[in-house]
């Protein structure tokens, strides 16, 4: 804590412990305040003015400090000032008092309480940012509520000042002019439970629900604005129609059809999407052949001869992964979706209207289908950047390069993220010269620094150029041969190549099926709600698409929801969870991830402590000569709660499942080091490092009784 949140802990503290230790509470008491309505109401007679501003100041103090006395000060305001001047005062006093209570809780506990609870944090902010006032209301209009802890709870969130203060004034008006007019009533009060009978507590309760009625009318007139151009239909052909088969399609497809709902899933291309055909599948089958050769090279660790070899034909390689892109197929076929009840119309889709798209079948029909709902799963696409040159060079791209049965002598893989690294790896372990170029000052951005500098030691002793730093500029060719011009620190530097490989990331494909037409809203990717509905509300979407993570396993689990929300709102919606959201490099050392990492705890200002466990240590790791990485656990400092898992080495997106659960399910460390793993197995890493946390935190206090314990117990 700084010294200045100290010295006003302190001087606040000072202020409280005076009012109790001189007991000035019992000023604010009903019989003390009937004792003296003579003497207060003469005082301010003869100074009326002078009598409301010391009135006005005294209440702003008591509601600052959050002290006992408001409801005795209200009913005075009623008592010494009358309804309607009463009211003023006090309306306005409570709620400046209680912007101070607010600000000094914003002061003294935001910071600490963002670090420590950061990541839960996170989904209250976003909900106070967009509904917060509506919130704030609500509590306002009860009474009950103590209104000094709605003062220090929103303290602690992003809400702005001059909305907490309007809010709560408007809020606070019901309440305090049925104080102030009690208050009027002095002499009948016997209580302050006199004031409130049970027909008015329910009126109040009835009232505070106005806001979130009043919520729901405004989103109702909106949504009819955004429909005001169309005429809905008066029946519809089928509940949903999914545009896009790749994993998120499927998957809302696929839970639509077990929930008996009728629906129609379009794909313009090839079942399975980007996942099965051009991205996951085949890249994992490359990569698995790529390091079978890495081991032959590395012969002599497993007790062979020197002069290992294999004897390969890339070409080959490349057909092999396209058996096994063959072999999954059956999975996202049209044969086993129709077979699930699933409708697949292999075709074009155009959106016509917020309930109808048109389709365009390969075969050269067109028809329009209706559907109550409808869902936009329909991916994303390889960025191209526009370098100078790129065109006449020509290019690959991760849709691509599964078409290439020669292996590029000199290939330059432009980008550092996950896809360039595993691609970069692979065809470096097949024989290429493989000069990786990336802009940013380490690989795998994303990643802890240390993980960057694992993958790229490793890229190096492999004979990867890694070329950090280094921001593409042009491409020439010259003299016959194609060379990529780049700029190091203000120098132009010279890269030759064969081919070039683009991996730089991947866009949300927005544009040819009716979006623009519609008015659905665009950025990056199509704009959603937290139950990724888009500005139509009965269109959804999910996937690449609508990001925020382009992962399949991502795309799946939000398909989750856009298919429940879509088949089931209003009666029921679910917000998208993205509170534990995992992912892997499969790149040696595979590197995964779920959760913070140090370098987002430190950007964000969460306090966290590191409990690591270096693999070299694990004897099975020993056993399979693949002693390296390390897995690192973040927690919540004093807890064992896991705040995020980074894992670098053998089967890391394997071994990264048990956080993910625990984080999931709430389960800390103290859980995991209690649970038996099998030994030998690369699994038990995850209890080791459990017990580097538990040994870190050790009751050493306890231990060195238990030591005197045990020293008498042997006589000593």
């Amino acid at each position: 804590m700084s010294s200045r949140k100290l010295l006003f802990v302190v001087a606040i503290t000072v202020v409280v412990g005076a009012f109790f230790a001189f007991d000035l509470g019992r000023w604010f008491s009903l019989d003390a305040l009937k004792a003296q309505q003579a003497n207060i109401e003469a005082y301010r007679a003869a100074n009326p003015w002078l009598a409301a501003v010391v009135y006005f100041a005294i209440y702003v103090a008591v509601t600052a400090l959050s002290l006992p006395g408001a409801a005795i000060m209200t009913l005075a305001g009623g008592a010494v000032f009358g309804l309607l001047w009463g009211t003023v005062l006090v309306s306005f006093a409570s709620s400046l008092g209680a912007t101070l209570a607010f600000l000094a809780s914003r002061f003294v506990l935001r910071d600490w309480v963002k670090q420590r609870f950061g990541p839960r944090l996170a989904a209250i902010d976003r909900g106070v940012e967009k509904d917060g006032g509506f919130y704030l209301l609500t509590l306002r209009l009860i009474p009950q509520v103590p209104f000094w802890a709605v003062n220090l709870l929103m303290g602690v969130t992003p809400m702005r000042t001059w909305t907490f203060y309007w809010v709560s004034q408007m809020g606070m008006l019901a309440g305090t002019a049925v104080y102030v007019n009690a208050g009027t009533q002095l002499a009948s009060v016997g209580s302050i439970k006199d004031i409130f009978s049970l027909e008015l507590i329910g009126s109040f309760l009835l009232l505070s629900i106005f806001p979130l009625i009043a919520k729901k009318l405004v989103d109702g007139v909106k949504a009819k604005q955004v429909y005001a151009r169309w005429t809905k239909p008066a029946k519809f052909d089928r509940n949903l129609i999914v545009i896009g088969a790749g994993s998120a399609g499927l998957v809302t497809a696929y839970i639509a059809a077990a929930v008996k709902a009728k629906v129609t899933l379009i794909e313009k291309h090839r079942m399975g999407g980007d996942c099965l055909n051009t991205g996951c599948v085949p890249s994992k089958a490359l990569i698995r052949s790529a390091k079978f050769l890495s081991h032959i090279a590395r012969a002599e660790e497993f007790g062979f001869r020197r002069g290992a070899s294999a004897d390969f034909n890339f070409a080959d390689v490349m057909e092999r992964v396209q058996r096994v892109v063959q072999t999954v197929e059956p999975h996202d076929s049209v044969e086993r979706y129709t077979g699930l009840g699933v409708e697949v119309i292999e075709g074009t889709a155009t959106l016509v209207s917020p309930w109808a798209v048109e389709v365009r079948c390969h075969n050269g029909a067109t028809e329009k289908l209706s559907a109550r709902s409808i869902v936009i799963a329909a991916g994303a696409r390889p960025f191209v950047p526009p370098i100078p040159g790129i065109e006449e060079v020509g290019y690959l791209t991760s849709d691509t390069v599964w078409d290439l049965r020669e292996l590029p002598r000199r290939l330059v893989v432009l980008g550092g993220g996950p896809v360039g690294c595993e691609l970069t790896q692979a065809f470096a372990r097949f024989g290429a010269k493989v000069s990786q170029v990336e802009m940013l000052p380490r690989l795998m951005i994303r990643e802890d620094p240390e993980v960057s500098e694992l993958v790229a030691a490793r890229f190096r002793r492999e004979g990867i150029d890694v070329l950090l730093n280094h921001k593409a500029m042009r491409f020439v060719v010259e003299n016959g041969e194609k060379a990529l011009i780049a700029d190091h620190e203000g120098r132009e530097v010279r890269i030759p190549f064969d081919a070039v490989l683009v991996a730089v990331g991947r866009v949300a494909n927005l544009k040819g099926y009716g979006l623009e037409e519609l008015g659905v809203a665009t950025s990056r990717t199509i704009e959603t709600n937290e139950f990724l509905q888009t500005s139509y509300p009965n269109i959804y979407a999910c996937g690449d698409v609508a990001g925020p993570y382009q992962f399949t396993h991502t795309a799946a689990h939000q398909a989750w929801y856009a298919a429940v929300n879509a088949l089931f709102d209003p009666f029921k919606k679910f917000k998208a969870d993205y509170s534990v959201i995992p992912w892997a490099t499969f790149v040696e050392p595979e590197v995964a991830r779920v959760g913070l990492n140090e370098a987002e705890a430190k950007e964000r200002g969460i306090a966290c402590e590191v409990a690591r466990y270096d693999i070299d240590d694990l004897d099975r790791a020993i056993a399979d000569s693949e002693a390296h990485g390390f897995i690192k656990v973040l927690t919540v400092p004093g807890s064992d709660r896991i705040l995020g898992v980074t894992i670098v080495g053998e089967h890391a997106g394997d071994l990264i499942a048990e956080y993910v659960l625990a984080m999931k399910h709430s389960i800390g460390l103290n859980k995991i080091l209690g649970t038996i793993h099998i030994y030998p197995t690369l699994a038990e890493a995850n209890k080791y490092v459990a017990g580097v946390w538990k040994k870190a935190h050790a009751p050493e206090r306890l231990l060195r009784w238990v030591a005197r314990f045990h020293a008498w117990r042997r006589g000593g």
